[in-house]
């Protein structure tokens, strides 16, 4: 099967399996927060940031309220999210960059967003697609074991796989591709054995049956 068609069919499948996914997994109410949270779940599940936000987000409520954290007590609050002494750093420094360069306001280009503490592509393009609703591939686990198994990329860095479903995929799928397949890879495509037997795809799935890659 050519991979032009395999795309097609893919993309049919995931829209006919998830034609609503489109929602956010991570809890926020201002765009800040959407930021921060997406720099607390590196290395961390949503779940557990989630829980961790809830009274964060109370207890920092504007960005001028993070900006002037303290540095050991912000440690305090995001530990439970792992790699707590970067992140409360990166948050803080993050803030006040916010108010320094952009007033409060979140950039939108992923050149503005990555030159802020703590913000790589990934968080850039979470970003870009919930707060801007602008097309961007967003690479997280999921996005990166499920597209290397549906012969997508061969790739293991995030913004390498991340250009090359760019050029794979067309640019109005790229927001739905991204929720849709987080959706499979928490049912059904997981990791490190996904349950071939429950999934829409294994007639064009190059991965069937193995489910390791």
């Amino acid at each position: 099967m050519k991979k032009a068609d395999r795309i097609k069919l893919v993309l049919e499948a995931l829209n006919s399996r998830y034609p609503f996914e489109d929602k956010c997994y991570l809890n926020y109410t201002h765009p800040h927060e959407l930021l921060i949270a997406t720099i607390l779940s590196a290395q961390c599940t949503d779940d557990r940031v989630n829980i961790v936000t809830e009274s964060l987000f109370k207890k920092y409520p504007t960005i001028e309220a993070f900006a002037a954290a303290d540095l050991k007590e912000m440690e305090k609050d995001v530990y439970q999210t792992g790699f707590y002494k970067n992140k409360a750093k990166n948050i803080i420094t993050c803030a006040n960059q916010l108010l320094e360069r952009h007033e409060g306001v979140l950039p939108s280009s992923v050149e503005e967003l990555t030159a802020l503490a703590g913000v790589g592509r990934k968080t850039a393009n979470v970003v870009r697609c919930h707060i801007f609703k602008m097309p961007s591939v967003v690479v997280d686990t999921h996005v990166m074991r499920i597209s290397r198994r549906l012969g997508f990329t061969k790739n293991q860095d995030p913004v390498k796989i991340e250009f090359d479903l760019m050029k794979t995929l067309p640019k109005e799928s790229w927001i739905r591709y991204n929720h849709q397949v987080i959706a499979l890879g928490r049912e059904i495509c997981k990791a490190p054995n996904a349950k071939c037997e429950l999934c829409f795809m294994t007639d064009f799935c190059p991965s069937f049956g193995k489910g390791k890659k």
